[in-house]
């Protein structure tokens, strides 16, 4: 008997309520309404993944996501899961539109691989275990709530603060000084979820600037097709400049590093899956492009598991995988992440480590 053969995937849904919405220029979400994917191998090692649904950005939806995962998941029955590369093809042709499922399955996958080998899954992507220090994400809300929360995530440690603009420039401009104000000389990230033009971020740059801001980064400013709008403010702005829905796969990548297009491309298991995103971040690294390990609103399985992914390989400069502290209790199931946003995975004896 071939011990890894997939003997049985099943999907489970996974909610849990947040500590405030999380707001974006995109949309927002209200509660957690994710699934859950287990894949059981034929010697009975049980490996967890996640699928994380934002409808507003995506299209994707919970019901037709668990529908797809239950139908490839019979296709996949007796296949070895060591053949993740194939399987990984398989997933992507089959679900071209449905990338969450596909990093529900293929994380799985690697959490049973890994428990079945007894190491924990940072070994599958390098030697040597790195401690992370993930950013918090101020999203878009009122003045006062912004800075609120900006100091009370500031006195519990944090260090560096990721804000979500993009829905109105004069209060995004207000919301940037105020943060700024209270969280001191902590590197501030701008996220516009695709709310500005190439002119709007260069004239909101120009703003801060005489402000006496610099931010440290700005992720996806531009509309994602706007690749143009893209390429203009990276060779404009003196502020590295992040794609992140404007790179959702391989092809993307190659795109982004011929065009010079960014400065970062953020990965995320939910736009790519597992064995994609590892093909980006090679590639992307080799060519000089800094990495972000990021995610959707996702539990602490998935965002543990990403953890992992750039434990291993080491390489990533900008590391935002703080969804657990927009859960109610949700760093209570995970012993790897501080309060402060300091994943140390160096006590997980196999696979990810969450259940």
């Amino acid at each position: 008997m071939n011990s890894s053969r997939i003997s049985r995937i099943e999907v489970f849904p996974l909610n849990a309520p947040l500590v405030q919405p999380f707001r974006t220029a995109l949309g927002q979400h209200d509660s957690l309404e994710n699934l859950s994917v287990k894949v059981t191998l034929a010697d009975g090692t049980v490996g967890f993944g996640e699928a994380a649904l934002a409808r507003h950005i995506t299209g994707e939806t919970r019901s037709q996501t668990k529908k797809n995962i239950s139908c490839i998941g019979g296709i996949l029955l007796g296949k070895d899961a060591l053949r993740y590369r194939s399987i990984s093809d398989l997933l992507h042709e089959a679900l071209p539109t449905n990338k969450a499922a596909v990093a529900g399955i293929e994380t799985a996958l690697f959490d049973a691989l890994a428990k079945q080998k007894r190491i924990p899954l940072w070994k599958m992507f390098g030697s040597r275990c790195r401690r992370l220090k993930t950013d918090i994400t101020i999203v878009i809300a009122s003045l006062k709530e912004s800075e609120t929360t900006a100091a009370a995530y500031y006195k519990q440690g944090f260090r560096a603060f990721k804000i979500k603009i993009g829905r109105d420039e004069e209060l995004d401009f207000q919301r940037v000084v105020a943060v700024r104000r209270v969280v001191k000389d902590s590197r501030l990230y701008l996220d516009a979820n695709q709310g500005y033009s190439a002119a709007m971020t260069l004239r909101f740059v120009e703003k801060l600037k005489n402000a006496g801001i610099r931010p440290a980064m700005i992720e996806q400013p531009v509309p994602k097709e706007d690749w143009q709008g893209l390429q203009e403010v990276t060779r404009l702005c003196k502020v590295p400049i992040c794609a992140d829905e404007s790179v959702r796969n391989l092809a993307d990548c190659k795109a982004a590093i011929r065009d010079k297009a960014v400065d970062v491309i953020n990965i995320k298991f939910m736009k790519s899956g597992i064995v994609q995103g590892l093909a980006i971040a090679t590639l992307a690294h080799k060519a000089g492009i800094a990495l972000m390990i990021g995610g959707m609103m996702e539990s602490s399985l998935a965002m543990t598991a990403a953890a992992h992914f750039a434990a291993g390989l080491g390489y990533f400069k900008y590391v935002d995988l703080d969804t657990p502290f927009f859960i109610k209790d949700g760093l209570c199931m995970n012993p790897y992440l501080s309060r402060s946003g300091v994943y140390n995975l160096t006590g997980v004896k196999a696979g990810i480590g969450i259940e």
